[in-house]
């Protein structure tokens, strides 16, 4: 019988958080599947790489085969085209964690609760989504602990807001574009009211948080916020960005209307528009329960910006910018 330490993780999605969780559950003793839709990477003695549809009931009961816990870090390809794409796959690998008796672990975004009247807002806050997407996230989220009500499998929930960090090509602020921007000297381009407070979870914090989740007992059958590093506004966050280059950090917003315009070319940004409410008002969550039951801070901010912009390469301040919006 394998001991807790010797446990297979499997982990579905090896994007920008899924990758990462990958190496912190490495680092902490485990043995790791990670699941992908494009090619494998390299096998290591302790990390197996599997490349396949998790729609794919066979192949998703493969993947999970045998594992103590599954964490869900799936998202569909294109921003612009979730329903009907990432409720089977959400469904799929929920699915698989039950049919394996494994605990699962989904990595979640703040959509199902639309724009709260007050601001921080704890997972206690109601799901009112103003927003399809939204709509979306509720209903898996309902879903979700549902099953977990019904005794089909063990889950718990880790919900994060906007990411940055090394090697986050999708932040929706400090994507490689906007870096090269700043390292620059130029005006970071930014969606939304940059002087309204807004949290941001910087990516390696956000894989070590659902570590814990996936270690720990009290997070069964519980929703979390995930630590945030950064609670101001966007343009104080660039400012300290700008300090660390000894570059102004500046930024300049894309209006509304400039938006509409590059939405009729872009299906993305079309998308975007109606989540553009996040950056409209205080925006920000409350990450004290996850801070209290398992003592874990966010990474201070001038070590993440550090960290960020040590590991980030630079890239051409003119090149098209890769921009997604949310946790997932």
């Amino acid at each position: 019988m394998r001991s807790e330490q010797q446990a297979i993780h499997t982990v579905f999605g090896a994007g920008q958080v899924g990758l990462p969780l990958a190496h912190e559950l490495l680092a902490r003793g485990h043995q790791v599947r990670l699941v992908r839709r494009g090619p494998a990477g390299a096998p290591r003695e302790d990390l197996t790489w599997m490349s396949g549809d998790v729609t794919d009931k066979a192949f998703a009961d493969e993947a999970a085969r045998g594992a103590a816990v599954v964490y869900n870090c799936v998202n569909p390809p294109d921003y612009a085209q979730w329903h009907g794409v990432l409720e089977p796959m959400m469904r799929a690998v929920r699915g698989a964690a039950a049919r394996a008796g494994a605990r699962l672990v989904v990595l979640d975004c703040l959509y199902m609760y639309g724009a709260p009247a007050r601001t921080p807002f704890d997972e206690d806050t109601p799901m009112e989504p103003c927003s399809p997407k939204g709509e979306l996230r509720k209903l898996l989220a309902e879903e979700l602990f549902e099953a977990h009500r019904r005794g089909d499998v063990q889950v718990t929930t880790g919900r994060a807001s906007d990411y940055f960090g090394p090697n986050t090509p999708l932040s929706m602020l400090l994507h490689p574009r906007n870096l090269a921007r700043l390292r620059a000297g130029k005006p970071v381009e930014a969606l939304g009211d940059p002087d309204m407070p807004h949290a941001y979870n910087y990516t390696p914090d956000v894989a070590r948080a659902l570590a814990v989740l996936g270690e720990r007992p009290e997070a069964i059958g519980r929703a979390f916020h995930l630590p945030a590093s950064w609670t101001g506004t966007s343009r104080e966050l660039l400012a300290r960005f700008g300090a660390a280059l000894g570059r102004p950090g500046r930024v300049r917003r894309i209006p509304n209307w400039a938006l509409a315009a590059m939405g009729v070319f872009s299906s993305t940004l079309r998308a975007i528009r109606p989540m553009l409410y996040q950056w409209e008002q205080p925006f920000v969550l409350d990450d004290r329960r996850f801070r209290a039951t398992f003592g874990m801070e966010a990474t201070p901010i001038d070590e993440a910006i550090r960290t960020t912009l040590a590991i980030v390469p630079s890239m051409r301040s003119d090149a098209p910018s890769q921009i997604a919006t949310g946790a997932s």
